[in-house]
């Protein structure tokens, strides 16, 4: 039986919910607000306004992937799965691949890295790919997956030369991404560094809960520094364990946790959570058609509301998205996605209506 729990109790047209242990009101008017989404509207954010879909700046056509980070040098890095990268590409198609993007949401510019250290081959799952970047102190580190489950490699001079750790997540963390702050950490709520990740072993399996864990940010790569996300206990404060078979769900969502990006929005004081559905009515996958959500809490651990929810967009949500801090304005409330629609470097303005 899950650790977490939901209750309901409606007394004069509000809604009552407890999650593990917390309790909160949504009015009964907003249940309907996102169909099928897993958690309740959001108390803050009463609705998304998309750019128009002629607006979304697209480059990098053929490659996807996409996790991304602001480092030290006011410049965000990336890395690209199944493909070739920005103009002018490589000469051969890789599993994993860098590149740097420099500038703003709308007048970005981007060239590709090269690393014999860092780059792979291998179509689909045969190929290592990355799923999480992460700038932190100086350091570029990533969490690639299809390793058998995934695996941690870290740059010290902006993605030209990588190590590998000599450990993996062997149980769970098939699809592991990092909580990205400001530049170069900037403005984290303490001194870890927090992964998520689908409880699978598969980055191509969709899991029945997502989850989650720590590590001090000095001993990230360090096995046996790594703790995992428990349960909350009745103040809603998150209990750890070392041990990661008795790691507990940090979001629930029964067969549709799959690929996932978070971030923290300092204006709005909020961890937003992008979150792909893994169904599709198109062969190729979530890239060209799908639906996808954001969700949004006060901590990382939840609890978790729904800010935007859709089965099917009005176009390809991508394999992956987040919400780059860097391309956040000062009041948290524009935004811009980064997702990997259309096989492509995608980007998309957003605004939040604050209620």
């Amino acid at each position: 039986m899950s650790r977490t729990k939901m209750c309901r109790t409606k007394m004069c047209g509000i809604l009552f919910l407890t999650f593990a242990g917390m309790s909160f009101a949504v009015e009964v008017q907003d249940r309907g607000r996102w169909p099928g989404a897993p958690y309740p509207p959001s108390g803050l954010i009463q609705a998304v306004e998309w750019s128009p879909a002629d607006t979304v700046i697209r480059q990098a056509d053929g490659s996807d992937n996409w996790p991304i980070t602001w480092a030290d040098d006011d410049h965000l890095y990336t890395a690209y799965g199944d493909g070739w990268g920005f103009v002018p590409k490589v000469d051969k198609k890789l599993s994993l691949g860098f590149a740097k993007v420099t500038g703003g949401p709308e007048d970005f510019t981007a060239v590709n890295i090269r690393t014999e250290s860092g780059e792979r081959q291998g179509d689909g799952h045969r190929g290592p790919k990355a799923s999480g970047m992460l700038f932190v102190d100086g350091v570029l580190t990533m969490l690639v997956r299809n390793t058998g489950n995934s695996q941690l490699a870290w740059s010290e001079d902006y993605a030209r030369t990588w190590r590998w750790s000599d450990w993996k997540f062997e149980t769970s963390f098939g699809v592991p991404t990092f909580l990205n702050f400001g530049k170069d950490y900037a403005g984290a709520r303490d001194d870890y560094v927090y992964v998520y990740s689908n409880d699978h072993d598969s980055a191509y399996e969709a899991g029945d809960r997502m989850v989650m864990a720590r590590v001090p940010k000095v001993r990230i790569r360090e096995q046996d520094a790594y703790e995992f996300f428990r349960e909350l206990d009745g103040q809603g404060r998150p209990l750890w364990t070392r041990d990661i078979r008795d790691r507990g769900a940090v979001f629930v969502h029964p067969g549709r946790c799959y690929r996932s990006g978070i971030s923290y929005n300092a204006g709005l004081k909020r961890y937003l959570w992008c979150q792909i559905l893994p169904e599709s009515t198109d062969s190729r996958g979530p890239r060209f058609q799908g639906g996808f959500g954001i969700y949004e809490a006060p901590e990382p651990w939840g609890p978790w509301r729904t800010v935007f929810f859709t089965e099917t967009w009005d176009m390809g949500p991508g394999e992956t998205s987040s919400l780059p801090p860097k391309w956040m304005s000062d009041d948290g409330r524009t935004c811009h996605l980064v997702f990997s629609g259309n096989d492509r470097f995608s980007v998309r303005k957003l605004t939040f209506r604050i209620r």
